[in-house]
């Protein structure tokens, strides 16, 4: 995370292909491609376990298990599981969306069909591989697998309305479900294996065009999940099982209700007594397919807001301590030191940012809440973002950055278009250009706002359930073109090497460095790219700049600029 680097926060799920919903296939492929081609190093996604209510991705029957939604039928036709003719399929009845219902109702039967192709044959070769996987696995993959079969039985993963002795995991009633659900718990099983045999292959193209992902782990788990059924204790349930208080946030930028997650939250010392392991278990997997990991609601590891479960709004609900140093240092001693990048948005305290420091752990920043509190307070610009950060324009939450900026008041758009010395129609790539001028190390955009997408592909609308995680990548619009555009701004801000970004000098505002930059390529075209030297750009581009602000101004003393290549 020391290198400057940028890439593009995009959930493989929004990937175009034939099917109702993108997959790990030749489109994953390609789109690591145009990551390459347009000098991005990063590629960034949300949660990829099992969707739950509503389709997120943040509330999974599962912390451990990958979604089998995104398992790509080609990989199965290539591996002998399938045949070419089982995966033709009509037209998505919504190709503009993901359609999860409709993916649900034709992949499920289709992993079926390759589990049974897969037993009858008797693949040797794979079968060794497969048990391996198993065995390796067998710390949640048992519970998870056995969890699903159960629940496909009982026709709900409300594992509080099951049969009591299941729901209790009572030992005998576990291994009678154990032999009558055999054949489920291994297809269960086998589906997770093809997960982690096609992750492995993208994230081996991934390490061979170096490029590094970006995971995210939600905080908290689902109660109807595999965790909290196999894992009660960890939690703070009542005798039957229901949360006593579930997760969520008080009133905020986003809901002034604020917002309900539903999750039950953790006991935090059940789970110091067991040292963690649940969480180590869950991290080990995490970084096994992530060379990153985002953690979600960062400030829940030193205070959780609990809300009453009975509660209708998060209104009411009061914080209590989390996991906080302990569990760090827990973590590190088991695994060694990882990389995080901390999810510090919202309410940060004083304690959040020493555990941040303490653990070295990069913070969050995103530019349409920076550049929304300056413009509304009419507030000086943020400070200069601190190497060690991570900077947004936006994120999965906010909405593109075109809807953010055509709901701002007339005059705070003029306010912007302004200071960043730009027309109406450039504010977005402005907005990219500014994040990629910043200090923090690593840039991150949204494949959203590289397209100029309006509202409609947002992809979550925080307090509102229905509606979300659906938007699509548009076909062809990946185009050469726009690799270049972002490439060019990419090696303009020194981010496709390992040298150390040098910013202008302090005299000038860090605000001022996108139209430095801007001034510079100008300056350069003007030389049809044919002579010059674009670090003579940048200085001529300082010094107009710092002269149009103050004429009486005397020349400035010469900076570096940033390393291009």
């Amino acid at each position: 995370m020391k290198q400057r680097s940028s890439g593009i926060l995009f959930h493989p799920s929004s990937l175009f292909n034939a099917y109702p919903i993108g997959d790990l296939g030749p489109s994953a492929y390609a789109f690591v491609d145009f990551l390459f081609d347009s000098g991005q190093r990063r590629w960034q996604m949300l949660p990829i376990g099992p969707t739950g209510g509503d389709n997120s991705p943040y509330q999974s029957c599962s912390a451990f298990a990958g979604n089998p939604l995104l398992i790509s039928p080609e990989r199965l036709v290539a591996l002998g599981f399938l045949k070419r003719q089982d995966i033709l399929l009509l037209d998505s009845k919504d190709a503009g969306n993901v359609n999860y219902p409709e993916a649900a109702h034709w992949k499920m039967p289709l992993l079926k069909k390759a589990f049974e192709h897969f037993t009858e044959r008797k693949h040797a070769d794979k079968l060794s591989e497969f048990d391996a996987f198993s065995k390796t696995e067998s710390y949640w993959l048992q519970d998870f697998s056995l969890f699903s079969a159960i629940q496909e039985k009982e026709g709900s993963a409300d594992w509080t309305r099951w049969q009591p002795e299941l729901r209790t995991r009572q030992p005998e009633a576990m291994l009678r479900a154990q032999k009558r659900f055999a054949d489920d718990i291994r297809f269960h099983e086998f589906v997770q294996w093809q997960f982690s045999v096609q992750w492995t292959e993208l994230k081996t193209y991934c390490t061979a065009k170096g490029i590094r992902l970006i995971g995210d782990i939600p905080l908290f788990v689902a109660h109807q999940s595999a965790d909290v059924w196999a894992h009660p204790e960890l939690f703070k349930l009542d005798a039957t099982g229901n949360p006593t208080v579930v997760a969520g946030v008080p009133p905020d930028y986003f809901s002034k209700t604020g917002q309900l997650w539903g999750m039950p939250v953790y006991d935090w010392e059940a789970l110091q007594a067991e040292n963690h392991r649940w969480w180590i278990e869950r991290l080990r997997m995490a970084f096994a397919r992530f060379d990153i990991n985002r953690l979600d609601h960062f400030i829940g590891f030193v205070r959780t807001y609990e809300v009453p479960a009975t509660a209708k709004t998060a209104v009411n609900g009061q914080y209590q301590p989390g996991g906080g140093e302990a569990f760090f240092k827990a973590i590190r001693e088991a695994l060694g030191s990882l990389s995080f990048i901390g999810d510090d948005l919202g309410d940060t305290t004083p304690e959040v940012v020493a555990l941040l420091e303490q653990f070295q752990i990069p913070g969050t920043r995103v530019l349409q809440f920076e550049f929304g509190a300056e413009l509304q307070n009419n507030s000086s610009p943020p400070a200069p973002h601190p190497p060690e950060n991570v900077v947004y324009t936006g994120t999965h939450d906010n909405d593109t950055t075109v809807g953010w900026y055509e709901k701002l008041p007339g005059p705070q758009r003029k306010a912007l278009q302004k200071k960043l010395d730009v027309s109406d129609q450039q504010i977005v790539w402005a907005i990219i250009r500014a994040a990629l001028a910043s200090p923090a190390n690593t840039a991150i955009v949204p494949a959203q706002d590289l397209l100029e997408l309006g509202s409609e592909a947002r992809m979550n609308l925080p307090g509102i359930a229905k509606g979300n995680w659906g938007w699509r990548l548009p076909v062809g619009v990946l185009t050469e073109k726009l690799a270049q555009r972002l490439r060019s701004l990419t090696m303009e801000y020194g981010r496709l090497m390992d040298g150390k970004f040098v910013p202008p000098s302090t005299s000038l505002e860090y605000s001022l460095m996108p139209k430095i930059a801007k001034r510079a390529y100008q300056l350069y075209e003007q030389r049809n790219r044919q002579s010059g030297h674009s670090d003579q750009d940048w200085l001529q581009a300082e010094r107009e700049i710092n002269l149009e602000r103050n004429p009486m101004t005397k020349p400035m003393q010469p900076v570096s600029a940033p390393p291009l290549i």
